[in-house]
């Protein structure tokens, strides 16, 4: 994140210039989707720092989202052109594709519940896969309501973190069991996805 968006600098925008401020807690979570470099969870806090947790949720959220199906949409519309084989072309990806078409929206949204998932490249596999455009949407929009509101109310009272010691440890014990979450969940769906796909490839043989 660049040096000068801080919480405060983004707390000063917020109260002096409303509609910027609030344009700016929009596009940056927005932006997000297409660039992953750039720190969602540090967006979320400062909007919810900025304008209390549910605001600074909502529009948080709004964004992601908002980003998120636009990436999504895009990978579908533009996908498969020839600019994109040396995507669409990797066994990996293939594999990964396939199935999520076969298993659909449960492990998508249990993926996406976890701020530690790479939003991006479900993105990208959701884009090229037949997954369709109103099961993803669904998907996501449920998805980043559990994943933002857990980083916006870690976010709507920093200060809280110092003050009260027993917030500062429910905060940390959270993000450990999302994290460990999110690794056991994608840790067991690669199992299963290597299962699935392994007795697919048996099946014809089996006749």
């Amino acid at each position: 994140m660049p040096a000068w968006l801080t919480v405060e600098n983004f707390q000063a925008v917020a109260q002096q210039h409303q509609f910027i401020g609030m344009l700016l807690a929009f596009l940056l979570p927005f932006f997000e989707a297409f660039l992953p470099v750039l720190p969602l969870a540090a967006f979320v806090v400062a909007n919810a720092s900025a304008y209390g947790m549910w605001m600074g949720f909502l529009l948080s959220w709004t964004g992601s989202v908002a980003g998120a199906y636009c990436v999504f949409l895009l990978v579908r519309r533009f996908g498969h052109a020839k600019v994109f084989r040396f995507i669409t072309e990797r066994k990996a990806v293939t594999k990964l594709i396939k199935w999520v078409e076969y298993h659909g929206f449960t492990p998508l949204f249990v993926l996406l519940c976890f701020p530690f998932t790479p939003t991006s490249i479900v993105n990208v596999v959701a884009g090229l896969s037949k997954l369709k455009k109103k099961h993803y949407f669904v998907t996501i929009l449920l998805a980043k309501i559990i994943q933002l509101l857990v980083i916006s109310w870690i976010g709507s009272d920093l200060r809280a973190l110092i003050t009260q010691p027993e917030r500062s440890i429910i905060v940390v014990l959270v993000i450990l069991i999302m994290w460990g979450g999110g690794k056991y969940a994608e840790k067991r769906m690669n199992a299963k996805m290597i299962q699935d796909l392994n007795n697919k490839q048996k099946k014809p043989s089996d006749d």
